[in-house]
């Protein structure tokens, strides 16, 4: 009889482990941790998303709200779930949504993205959702959207930012490297990789567009003699155009030479230029015009 009065109690026991079971569980899974894998899902339906860090204080400060906020959206049955990142286990997460400060809050609705910048309450954050405030603020470009190609790349540059720094971290603490050692490792490095991709792009280059050869054109021993020849009978006819111009030229320079040699000027010539002395000296107005045009 004592055994079958205990068998309430241990129902009720049993029945309280489940509501504290279905509580935690529900608490739980009120906000859901994204990374790089599962960050997709949401793009689709309406979630609030936090971006935060362990160590920063305003994060710390904003998580029981962030809480309260998942569970008051589950009892008020909102369709918005919420979900954070952490930014130091998700480096490409942050650099695909540009995340600068912490913590940073987005509403995404049906893929569209845009940064809550209103109070960090529950109260504020539920009536943005189910008064539909965020219709009033503009969503973010497509092209900066986070699933966007480029904003991919992006993700994928932050992450390899990321991985050298645990590259530095580990030089500087593992091997004992100073600062300046390590940043001398990186410049060799980059110049090293710097060469071997242009290398790489002038290979690729000349693979798509290879250079231009002359073509060669064949030509037959007839053709060959008959340009010598054309070339034979031109030298020959510039000989003799050269040639002509020499006894041309000499025949002038004869001709000068005769003109302007003293035996030969004529008592006519002086006579003329006696009476043209003569002439001037009978106009004065020319000397005088001459002496204005001189002053």
């Amino acid at each position: 009889m004592a055994r079958l009065n205990k068998i309430p109690q241990v129902f009720n026991i049993l029945f309280y482990l489940f509501v504290l079971l279905c509580c935690f569980t529900r608490l739980a899974s009120a906000n859901v941790e994204l990374d790089e894998d599962n960050w997709r899902q949401i793009l689709d339906g309406e979630w609030m998303v936090e971006f935060y860090a362990p160590w920063c204080p305003a994060c710390n400060a904003l998580a029981p709200a962030w809480k309260d906020l998942s569970n008051r959206a589950r009892n008020k049955n909102l369709v918005m779930k919420a979900a954070a990142v952490d930014v130091t286990k998700s480096p490409g997460l942050s650099g695909r949504f540009v995340v600068t400060a912490l913590p940073t809050i987005f509403h995404v609705k049906e893929g569209e993205f845009r940064q809550y910048k209103g109070p960090r309450d529950a109260d504020a954050m539920i009536d943005y959702v189910e008064r539909g405030k965020w219709k009033k603020t503009d969503a973010i470009p497509s092209w900066k959207a986070p699933h966007s190609f480029q904003m991919g790349l992006v993700a994928h540059f932050f992450k390899l930012s990321q991985a050298l720094r645990g590259v530095h971290t580990m030089l500087m603490e593992t091997y004992g490297l100073p600062t300046w050692g390590s940043y001398l490792i990186f410049a060799i490095a980059t110049i090293f990789v710097g060469a071997l991709l242009g290398l790489l792009l002038v290979c690729v280059i000349d693979l798509l567009y290879p250079p231009r050869r002359p073509e060669k054109v064949l030509v037959s021993q007839a053709e060959v003699d008959r340009k010598r020849e054309q070339d034979g009978r031109k030298s020959d006819d510039d000989q003799e155009l050269i040639n002509d111009d020499i006894v041309d030229d000499a025949e002038l320079l004869d001709s000068d030479a005769e003109k302007n040699s003293p035996s030969d000027t004529s008592e006519d010539d002086k006579e003329k230029a006696g009476g043209d002395d003569a002439k001037c000296a009978d106009k004065p107005e020319l000397r005088k015009r001459r002496s204005r045009k001189a002053d």
